[in-house]
């Protein structure tokens, strides 16, 4: 009897954890609109405006000048090939030195763990707007800034994957003798590549995305063309412009999936 009365007493507790998460979630919620003084009334009355002024000032998008467009592109994507190609090299060997199945040297995984997380938890339009202080306007901002968030980014994820290799393979062939560099290279690697693949590819999306809005910070690449035309209040153009990068963010979705799907 007193089992099922404990029972009892655990499913009733069970059952209110769903509703205690859901009071936290709605007080947390409230707070924030009351800390931030945000008034829902005001962005309602305020929404019609917005939506009036876009499609009066925006409308039609200005596609006219769409050639010259293709050189801002071109750097758009060039920066994020770049970026990603450099970043998963040295992601890789950070991923290697955080990983316990790689790295037994705890000393070690921790400082490249933190180094990672700097890199991580600094957004890239902080990295891009204290690079320009330093080298200026200019591309090298823009890949620097990718490269140093991408890194972090690339690094952990990589350093996960290679945690959830399952290590009786590894095992088998510390058993047989083998070298550190032979565990990882037939060991690690080939268990690896999958997902190696699907994060490399993932951030070059990211990465498309991000070097858009580096260029609002005076990073370079399209975004330089959406800053300028909006202070220059020619807002047709800006929205023609808008429409390339979502269609370049489209496309560039559509080749990472294609190729996802053939080579995993």
């Amino acid at each position: 009897m007193s089992n099922l009365n404990q029972k009892i007493k655990l499913d009733q507790e069970d059952s209110k954890k769903p509703l205690l998460i859901a009071a936290l979630i709605c007080a947390t919620i409230l707070f924030s609109v009351i800390y931030l003084k945000i008034s829902m009334i005001d962005m309602m009355m305020g929404l019609p405006n917005f939506i009036l002024f876009f499609f009066q000032n925006f409308f039609p998008p200005s596609l006219e000048n769409v050639q010259q467009y293709i050189p801002a592109v071109l750097d758009t994507i060039g920066y994020a090939v770049i970026a990603t190609f450099l970043s998963s090299i040295l992601a890789l060997i950070l991923g290697i030195l955080i990983s316990e199945n790689t790295n037994k040297f705890k000393s070690i995984r921790m400082i490249c763990r933190a180094l990672v997380s700097v890199m991580r938890n600094i957004p890239f339009v902080i990295w891009g707007a204290l690079l320009v202080y330093i080298f200026g306007l200019g591309g090298i901002v823009g890949v620097l800034a990718l490269i140093f968030v991408t890194i972090g980014f690339l690094g952990k994820s990589y350093a996960e994957s290679i945690d959830e290799i399952s290590g009786e393979k590894l095992e088998a062939l510390r058993a047989n003798g083998a070298s550190y560099f032979q565990i990882l290279l037939h060991g690690v690697l080939p268990q690896f590549v999958p997902s190696w693949i699907n994060w490399t590819l993932f951030s070059f999306e990211i990465n498309v995305r991000a070097s858009v809005v580096l260029g609002l910070v005076g990073a370079g690449g399209i975004g330089v063309l959406i800053d300028t035309n909006i202070n220059l209040f020619n807002y047709g153009e800006a929205l023609g412009i808008i429409i390339v990068i979502v269609s370049i963010i489209l496309l560039t979705e559509f080749v990472t999936n294609t190729l996802r799907k053939k080579l995993i």
